[in-house]
Order: structure tokens, then sequence, then C-alpha cells
């Protein structure tokens, strides 16, 4: 029987992860490389892999970084080509970028009635297209090992329909597009384990709010209604990262983890 360290141990396989450059991509980089995997980081056109690589230096591993801009079939495209050509391997998955949107973005951030049919495309090409599409274009590499792993990043709102009233006399909002296309990604998660089984696993995670640095008034309404009375931090993710990435959950497919401090407990 395999100890606990010997099943969180992620030496000798590679996990891709897009968005590798936000917050909470930086945060499942270093907790796989810490596990021992190598890497290949994916982000836009223009993201800052420099000072992540610095902070990956310790753990000593391969890490290959690719742009793309996954709004785009093209892009999809020409990242599975790199991916294939170089004959990188992928052991493990993680959709985790997404189209948040600006506040200022024309039918965004706006009444359901101006919210527009373009920027709803926008969304669900970044946050369940490309998911979509990576999982199948990597599928034969997941497979390899037997132990493969897609690890989709959805949201609570996927799970829960928003309370508006969060938003009050804020710049803030929660669009249409971006619930609809985070829970068409919890229902693929579970489409896809049903699929892909037995050489891949297939789960998702559901983050609660992330502080960063919303309004006053945002935060206290929020905390307000969270169980646990805080919003979350990075560092909540990385237990989370560590069990679905790696051999702790090998007998787990087809779930999506809510880790949002009891936010979809009401």
């Amino acid at each position: 029987m395999k100890t606990i360290k010997e099943l969180m141990s992620m030496s000798g396989r590679t996990t891709l992860i897009t968005g590798a450059a936000g917050n909470l991509g930086r945060c499942m980089a270093e907790t796989v490389a810490e596990l021992g995997s190598d890497l290949i980081l994916v982000d836009r056109p223009g993201a800052d892999y420099n000072s992540i690589l610095d902070d990956l230096q310790k753990y000593k591993r391969n890490i290959k970084c690719f742009d793309c801009d996954l709004e785009y079939e093209d892009d999809r495209i020409n990242l599975i080509n790199k991916i294939n050509n170089e004959n990188l391997p992928v052991n493990v998955l993680i959709n985790n970028a997404a189209f948040g949107g600006e506040t200022d973005l024309e039918g965004w951030i706006s009444p359901f009635s101006e919210q527009s049919v373009f920027t709803w495309k926008r969304a669900l090409d970044v946050n369940l297209t490309a998911p979509f599409e990576l999982s199948k274009e990597l599928y034969s590499k997941l497979k390899d090992d037997g132990n493969g792993s897609i690890i989709n990043i959805a949201s609570i709102y996927g799970v829960n329909g928003p309370d508006h009233s969060l938003y009050k006399d804020t710049s803030m909002g929660n669009p249409a597009a971006y619930a609809a296309s985070k829970g068409g990604l919890i229902q693929l998660t579970r489409w896809l384990a049903t699929t892909v089984s037995p050489d891949v696993r297939v789960n998702a995670i559901s983050p609660g709010g992330v502080f960063r640095n919303q309004p006053n008034v945002f935060i206290e309404r929020y905390e307000k209604r969270t169980p646990l009375e805080r919003m979350a931090t990075e560092e909540d993710f990385k237990g989370v990262i560590a069990y679905l990435a790696s051999d702790m959950s090998k007998y787990v497919t087809g779930q999506n983890i809510n880790v949002d401090g009891g936010w979809t407990t009401w």
C-alpha cells in the first residue's frame, strides 16, 4: 500500500495549465511543481512568464511557456501543434483560463436587456469551447499512462444563481454568459468523466469569490453571506489542486468540488 507521500508525488508527470500567469494559475503551477510535476504554462501574448519562472526555479522542473489566446480557434490549433511538434507529454490538464471581461466591456456588466450576444460568444469560446477542444485534442496524451487527469475550473455561479444585491452601488456585476459557461463546464466535466474513463479522470473545482481588492461594500456583503465569513485566497486552492492532480484522488471522477467557504450551502 502506498504512503500519502507516494500518492502525492507527481514526479515524472507534466501538467498543462491555461491562464497560468494569473493569480490562481501561478498558485496551481507552484502546487504541482512542489509535488514534482514538470509544467507547460499557457497564457495570452504579453503574459509575464519571467516572474513565474523565477518563483518556480527552486523546484528545478522542466517548464515550457506558450502564448495562446484561447478565444481564437487558430490560436488553440497552433498551441496543440506546438505541443505535438515538440512531442511534449501531458499527464494533467488544468483548464483554468477564464473570460472574466472588464467592467467597461460593452454588453458585459450591463442590464440583461443590454448584454451582448457578441460578448456572450467570446465568454463561451474561452470558458467552455477551449476546455472542450483542449481536452479532445490532448486526450491521446492524457491517456498514455492510464492515469491522466483533467481539472476544469468552474465557479459557484455555475452552481447557484447570483445574488445581485451584492453588487448594488458598485461597478461590479454578474453577466449571464459567465454563469452559463461555467454551468456548462460543470456538465462537460460530468460528460467527459463517463466518456474518457477509465484512462482519464475528469473533475471540476468551483471557487467562491477570491479577494481582489473589491469595493469594501461588496466584501462586507459577501463575507456576511459566507459561513466562513471571509473571501478566498489563492492558498485556499492548493489542497484541492494537489488532491485532484495527484494519485490522492485516483478513484475520483465526475465530481465538482465547491471551494467556497460554504457559500453554496445555503
